[in-house]
């Protein structure tokens, strides 16, 4: 059960309502997380959304970013993000066996999707220290310096949600990973 109250969605008012609002129109109900981070910090979460909004219209396809948030989830221990990330990637156009070896860390045979893999993996365990080897390697895969910057944009916004998910324990609401 997660650690924070959430009154019911349809007791928002004012900003928190709004929101609420806009995502349900978007996407038919507001997710767990989105409800807690809407009740206590109403500006927070349209930083998100606004986030992943100019991440959708990025240079990233939805494959790269869905990979790059299950990666991160998965090393951040966030099993409601992984939850969420997989269902995400899923409807991206990740198939499950790519999306379980994105999970498990195993090369997936896509040679760009791996060196994305990799260098988010070494963001993640190097506290965003990029060697030279790591930045060339990424650059080699055909990745832009355009983005370079949307993966740190997507970086950041999901080491947010899944900090916030492991302080409030929020429930999954997502379908089991399998």
């Amino acid at each position: 059960m997660s650690r924070l109250s959430v009154p019911s969605l349809e007791s928002a008012t004012g900003a928190t309502a709004e929101i609420y609002a806009q995502i349900k129109k978007a996407i038919g109900n507001v997710p767990n997380t989105f409800a807690a981070i809407g009740a206590h910090g109403p500006a927070a979460l349209r930083a998100v959304l606004t986030a992943d909004a100019v991440l959708a219209s990025s240079t990233l396809t939805k494959r790269d970013q869905e990979t790059i948030k299950l990666v991160i989830s998965g090393i951040a221990g966030c099993d409601y993000c992984v939850a969420a990330h997989s269902l995400l990637g899923k409807l991206a156009g990740l198939k499950p066996e790519e999306l379980k070896k994105i999970r498990d860390g195993e090369p997936t045979g896509d040679a760009k999707r791996d060196a994305l893999i990799h260098f988010v993996r070494k963001l993640a365990a190097t506290s965003g220290t990029v060697s030279n080897d790591d930045f060339a390697a990424i650059k080699a895969a055909g990745y832009s310096d355009a983005q370079l910057v949307d993966i740190s944009l997507a970086f950041a916004t999901n080491a947010f949600t899944n900090v916030f998910n492991r302080i409030n324990d929020t429930e999954i609401d997502f379908p089991a990973v399998a």
